[in-house]
Parts: structure tokens; C-alpha cells; sequence
């Protein structure tokens, strides 16, 4: 059940409303000042605060004021409620940042229309942005710009990528976004021995090289396609046009940067302290979020031990003997693809077959013990790094 706080200094005008409300199967906190409104805003953290603006001890401006200093509730929708209609006055409150107005007198279908309103927006931009396509659609329908999304992905130059080529280069500026229509891409970095580790994994319906567009620099990694791939290439100029003309979407953005920085440096965390056993399941876990499809009950992935073994952050004879173990605890199921190589002897000019097995598809996560492996490794990593907080 939603929570609303109403703040109304007006008896008869507070009962009221509350009881629509009530009615419609709100909770609602009443408070007959913006002092008390404010106490109980950050006692009950409401969903959507509905206030007045003329009220004694701290009027509507300076509830809203209070509201936005305090980082638990400064998010929370606030709706002004109030008998003023001054063009001046209506400007003042959307400049502190009220969500909108209702103007009294009104009536019981206006009260709810508004409520229910700002109550579905703010729950859409709430939810997690995912990194593609999806995520951008929801964002946009959230905040009413669906012809932008239409215009950045219609009628899109469409570019056939065969496996292990190069999207773009590290160190390379970037010119052009790149969105995933069919097929898998992988960003990775090289040290100075050729060893790759691989950064990031891109699906259908996801957007891949935004980050340097974003900051106005080079490419950071590098991105290749991991199988025959389509990519619909859209000009830097087009995607410029989204950010500059729509605020919220720029802002989801950030909040996007902010989570992939998050799990960079989770990443760094686990190469560095996590046992082979974790780093493994970790590699195994992350193809499944990344690549499983809705209401598929047992996930399989083709894939090559090396591709693996960058993922995982480790050398492919210990992948190799990780993933027996896994397989004799019956953790995954592996199925061997035999590859025929053929060589010609220089002196006989026969041929030779060898059969050689590769890594091709897991079926993990059949037992529920991995998830515990690696439930434990996080809680042990919890606690370390309390301890590293306190010792330093």
C-alpha cells in the first residue's frame, strides 16, 4: 500500500482529502503544518508528499526546501496543493522542484488523476536502467520522449560483423554509437604480454561504446565480436541530440556510469582476492545474467575456454581444471564438440585426423551448492573488507 503524506493546515480540507485517499486504498499520514510535515516525512518516508503552500510555522515553499536537503526523502514526489493561481507563484514552486499542482477547489477524480500520475512516473524512473535498448525505451516512456528513442534507432545502417572482428580500437575517438541488433560482443583490454581480460559482454538489444562518447575521449577498451553479429551504427551527432534534449535521460545515464564503475571495481576486487574456485563461478554466473533468456529453466552457453578464461580473469589450465570440478560435482554439465584437424605428412602426403575436445556449452547452476559457494565467498568478502576499514 502506497504511502501519502498529506500536509494541510485547513481541518475540514485535510479530512477530506484524506478519506478520497483513503478510499482509493492509500495509507495516509496527515500533519496540519509544514514543521510537523517535515518530522514526519523523514519518520515515515512516504511515496508522495501532498502539501499546501499558505500554512503557519513553515509554509509549502519551505517543506519542499527541507524536503530536498535531506537525501532519504528528497526524491519523494511533492505535489503543492494550494488556492493560489498566480502565474508567479506556480513558477516559484516548479523551480524548487515540485512535481505539480492541484488547485482547490477540485474534485475527487482530479486528486486521484494527479496522485496516480506522479505515483507510475516516479516508479518507472526508478527502476534499474538496463544498458540497452530496453532500458532506454522504458526511460523514455517514462518520461513521455517516445518519438526520441523512434528517430535514434529507425531506419539505422545495419553493419555484419564476423566473428573475432574488431568493432572499434583502444585509442581510437569515437564517432558513431553502436547498437546490438543480432549476436555477442566482447570489450577487453590487452596488457604488454598480449594477455587479454575482458571488461564488459554486450547482447542483443544493448548499446555498446556510449562511455567514451559520454566523457569525450578515446576508446578505453577494445570491442570484438564473439560470433557473427549485427550492429545498427548511429551517428555521434544523433546520439549528442538525444542528451542535450532530454534531461532525464542524461541523468539515467549517469546513474548507468555510475553502476558500471561499481562493478569495474568489483571486478578489480575479485582478481585480486578471490580464490580460482570464485573467480570460475563468478565468470559462470555472469554469462548466465548476461545471456540467459526469459523463462528458459536450464541456461547453455557456447563458448571457448579462452574467452572463458579472460572472463574469469585467470590462465586457461586453470580454467580447465576448474571446470572438471565442477563438472565431477556435478555443478555443470559440459559437452564436448569434436573438432577434426586435418594435417598433410610432407612424407607420405597422407592425412591424419585428431579429435581434439573443446569447451563448447554449460548447463550450470543445477545445484543449488554453487550458489552457495559463491554466496559465501561474497558474505566472506563483506566481512574483509570491514576489517581492512577498521585496521586502516
Amino acid at each position: 500500500m502506497k504511502k501519502i503524506l498529506l500536509i494541510e493546515d485547513n481541518d475540514d480540507i485535510r479530512n477530506n482529502t484524506a478519506e478520497i485517499l483513503e478510499l482509493s486504498n492509500y495509507k495516509v499520514i496527515m500533519a496540519e503544518n509544514g514543521k510537523v510535515g517535515v518530522e514526519k516525512a523523514l519518520e515515515h518516508t512516504p511515496d508522495l508528499i501532498i502539501c499546501d503552500i499558505m500554512m503557519p510555522v513553515l509554509d509549502g515553499y519551505g517543506v519542499l526546501h527541507a524536503v530536498h536537503k535531506n537525501d532519504s526523502i528528497k526524491n519523494t514526489p511533492f505535489i503543492f496543493l494550494t488556492a493560489k493561481t498566480e502565474r508567479a507563484d506556480l513558477r516559484r514552486g516548479m523551480e524548487l522542484g515540485a512535481d505539480d499542482y492541484i488547485t482547490k477547489p477540485f474534485t475527487g477524480t482530479e486528486l486521484l488523476d494527479a496522485v496516480d500520475s506522479r505515483l507510475k512516473k516516479i516508479e518507472m524512473i526508478r527502476q534499474e536502467l538496463s544498458p540497452g535498448l530496453q532500458g532506454l525505451k522504458h526511460l523514455l516512456q517514462a518520461t513521455g520522449s517516445h518519438d526520441a528513442l523512434h528517430a535514434l534507432t529507425e531506419d539505422r545502417n545495419i553493419n555484419t560483423y564476423k566473428k573475432k572482428q574488431l568493432v572499434y580500437t583502444e585509442g581510437n575517438h569515437p564517432n558513431r554509437l553502436f547498437y546490438i541488433v543480432k549476436g555477442k560482443v566482447k570489450a577487453f583490454k590487452t596488457n604488454d604480454d598480449g594477455k587479454e581480460l575482458v571488461t564488459e559482454l554486450y547482447s542483443p538489444g544493448e548499446f555498446l561504446g556510449y562511455v567514451a562518447l559520454l566523457e569525450g575521449t578515446t576508446y578505453r577498451d577494445t570491442a570484438q565480436a564473439m560470433e557473427d553479429t549485427e550492429l545498427a551504427v548511429i551517428p555521434k551527432e544523433d546520439f549528442d541530440g538525444l542528451m542535450n534534449d532530454n534531461k532525464e535521460v542524461i541523468q539515467q545515464f549517469i546513474r548507468l556510469l555510475a553502476k558500471n564503475i561499481s562493478t569495474k571495481e568489483e571486478q578489480l576486487l575479485g582478481l585480486a582476492y578471490n580464490s580460482l574456485r570464485k573467480k570460475v563461478a563468478d565468470a559462470l554466473v555472469i554469462l548466465q545474467q548476461k545471456y540467459r533468456r526469459e523463462n528458459e529453466t536450464d541456461f547453455a552457453i557456447s563458448i571457448n575456454r579462452e574467452n572463458l578464461a579472460n572472463i574469469a580473469g585467470t590462465a586457461k589450465e586453470s580454467l580447465i581444471r576448474t571446470l572438471s570440478d565442477f563438472r565431477n560435482e556435478k555443478l555443470i554439465d559440459i559437452k564436448n564438440r569434436w573438432q577434426y584437424h586435418h594435417y598433410q605428412s610432407k612424407k607420405t602426403g597422407t592425412f591424419t585426423q585428431l579429435k581434439l575436445p573443446t569447451f563448447n556449452s554449460c548447463k550450470p547452476f543445477s545445484a543449488r551448492s554453487l550458489f552457495q559457494d559463491i554466496l559465501f565467498y561474497h558474505i566472506l568478502y563483506d566481512q574483509l573488507a570491514i576489517l581492512m576499514a577498521q585496521a586502516f
